[in-house]
């Protein structure tokens, strides 16, 4: 705290920056710079057609089992975003075999993603982070890239609103700027196909899938919860009927008209 009182005020201001800035994802710990992605060869020597992501994130402790990152700072036309994540999608198609003789998706000898999302299977999500710094402006970049990607990301439309995304890339893009303003926390990433920004989890999500799943599972509790009350009430109904008809077969004496009691009633079957 003494050196930094003794620091000259731009110093101490980036240092407060530092503390004020939203948290992030993982730790550094969780990213990886410059990672091969071979739709040939192998992990040590890589073949021609395949794409070197920029940055890898794994922080499954965030949520975050693995995300793609591109940062374009600005110089590469939407074509050439375009070519380079077609080469993505060359790499996730790509199935090998694994240590146990199987054959699976190349990605997954390497990362692990959840398998269990009912309905829903797609490909690692790729994050476009724009840097502005050269001359092409991201807000023309973005729509153009969105429509030569179109056959990479869109999903099926379903019957309950949603879109199934099953082999497809969720792409998301947002500016070095906001992504610094507001963190992963903030509403301000764009997935393609969606007309308005949200958190970073919710982007590369399926929001209206998830929602789907959970009036369902809601209406499979109020038909249960239903059943077991229409199981209780055929039971106590059961129940008040028996003890009527046991009751209309209580023995009655013929001296002065009192129905028996149980232990009455006991002792006569007992002794005949």
């Amino acid at each position: 705290m003494t050196k930094l009182a003794e620091d000259p005020p731009e110093v101490r201001a980036a240092a407060q920056a530092a503390v004020d800035t939203p948290r992030g994802v993982g730790s550094i710990a969780s990213y990886f710079t410059e990672v091969p992605l071979p739709a040939t060869g192998t992990w040590s020597t890589p073949g021609k057609g395949g794409a070197q992501a920029d940055i890898v994130l794994t922080a499954p402790q965030d949520n975050m089992p693995l995300l793609f990152i591109e940062v374009d700072n600005c110089h590469e036309t939407a074509e050439e975003l375009a070519d380079k994540l077609e080469k993505y999608a060359r790499f996730f198609r790509r199935k090998v075999k694994d240590t146990d003789g199987r054959e699976r998706p190349m990605w997954r000898t390497r990362w692990h993603a959840p398998t269990d999302r009912p309905g829903d299977q797609p490909y690692p999500p790729v994050l476009l982070v724009f840097n502005r710094i050269g001359e092409r402006n991201p807000n023309r970049t973005a729509p153009r890239l969105m429509e030569l990607t179109r056959h990479l990301w869109q999903g099926e439309r379903q019957r309950g609103g949603y879109h199934l995304y099953d082999n497809k890339i969720p792409i998301v893009v947002v500016g070095l700027n906001n992504l610094r303003k507001h963190g992963p926390a903030g509403p301000v990433f764009g997935p393609f196909g969606r007309d308005y920004s949200q958190t970073l989890l919710e982007a590369i999500g399926n929001p209206r899938l998830d929602a789907a799943h959970a009036r369902e599972a809601a209406e499979n509790r109020a038909r249960q919860e239903e059943y077991q009350a229409q199981v209780r009430r055929a039971a106590q109904e059961q129940a008040a009927k028996q003890e009527a008809e046991r009751e209309a077969r209580r023995p009655v004496c013929t001296g002065c008209g009192a129905r028996f009691t149980n232990d009455r009633w006991a002792a006569v079957h007992a002794t005949d």
